[in-house]
């Protein structure tokens, strides 16, 4: 179980303008910007649970994770993580956790993989029996082969992201923390690595709390969403709720011969080019139905196609509505 309280972080960051004459009286006097990363954030996670914490750059999803994984203390709250508090039992709450940073590497960068393994082992003194079970699980589900007999700077990118992984995961944590896993990684890899992801929540019940800005991550994976901006917990809920919630709107694509058409009240035009336009249809004001036959009295109609808001596109909506 996870639960935060009240949790608020500050940061304090110096400033000052460019030029030697600027870096000289910074010496002697300097000026401070205080950067409120949490304000009084509370939430709580289940154990099994798959949670998607979602926010612009800048929002606190980093800083969230980074105090739920003991690297950072807060100014203020609570925050209990199986009994723990994350930064005062460090050495009990780490043998708990999985923590997976898209921007950071837990591999030694010259020495093949394996050996990375090997002395995360050691650290986290597990059993040899089970060791080598676990790594033998990971090996297959994440497609490692002989990856793993590879230096870590010879990889590529998504190759380096699922080694991250499976390294995180060596000593069968309860927890997984995973920041951007996916960022700058090719289709196939962003696959494999979502249904690994997928088959140790259900297969070990792992409780995952995944940050990124791939809102297809969100969408495969999570049912929960967390929405954080400035700092504040501004919307926790099923992402199912979200899609009913922006369900209204459809959009209208159509390819057609004809005179620039009139709008009826109720839709919107977003593109309009040689022929192809789509349009944003309000269904509480205009149904669907009434809108294409609307069309099609001033237009010769080659194909039309009707789609919904995308997960992107719903999420861009709330960013707008928090004004995030």
């Amino acid at each position: 179980m996870i639960e935060l309280k009240h949790i608020s972080k500050t940061f304090r960051t110096t400033r000052r303008n460019k030029g030697f004459r600027e870096a000289a009286k910074a010496l002697f006097h300097r000026e401070y910007t205080y950067i409120h990363a949490l304000d009084d954030v509370s939430f709580s996670v289940s154990d099994g649970e798959m949670v998607g914490y979602i926010g612009p750059n800048g929002a606190g999803k980093s800083s969230t994770i980074k105090i739920m994984s003991g690297i950072l203390t807060p100014d203020g709250g609570e925050c209990i993580i199986n009994g723990r508090t994350p930064w005062k039992d460090r050495i009990g709450h780490v043998r708990d956790i999985g923590v997976v940073f898209g921007q950071r590497s837990q591999l030694w960068w010259d020495v093949p993989v394996v050996d990375s393994f090997d002395l995360i082992k050691d650290i986290y003194n597990v059993e040899k029996k089970a060791y080598q079970k676990t790594l033998g699980d990971l090996t297959e589900l994440l497609h490692l082969g002989e990856i793993i007999k590879t230096p870590a700077r010879h990889l590529s990118l998504g190759q380096r992201m699922r080694c991250e992984i499976a390294a995180s995961l060596l000593h069968n944590p309860k927890i997984l923390f995973l920041d951007e896993p996916t960022i700058g990684l090719d289709a196939v890899s962003k696959i494999a690595v979502r249904d690994f992801i997928k088959a140790i929540n259900q297969e070990r019940q792992t409780t995952v709390i995944l940050t990124t800005h791939d809102m297809q991550d969100i969408e495969a994976l999570t049912e929960r969403i967390l929405l954080i901006g400035n700092g504040k917990i501004l919307l926790d809920g099923a992402l199912t709720e979200l899609k009913k919630r922006s369900s209204r709107l459809k959009t209208l694509t159509v390819d057609y011969s004809g005179p620039p058409v009139d709008l009826a009240k109720g839709m919107e035009l977003s593109k309009n080019l040689n022929g192809h336009m789509e349009l944003v249809i309000d269904t509480e004001v205009l149904s669907v139905s009434v809108a294409i036959n609307h069309l099609t009295k001033q237009l010769e109609i080659h194909d039309i196609s009707v789609t919904g808001a995308t997960v992107e596109e719903m999420v861009v909506a709330l960013y707008k509505e928090f004004a995030i």
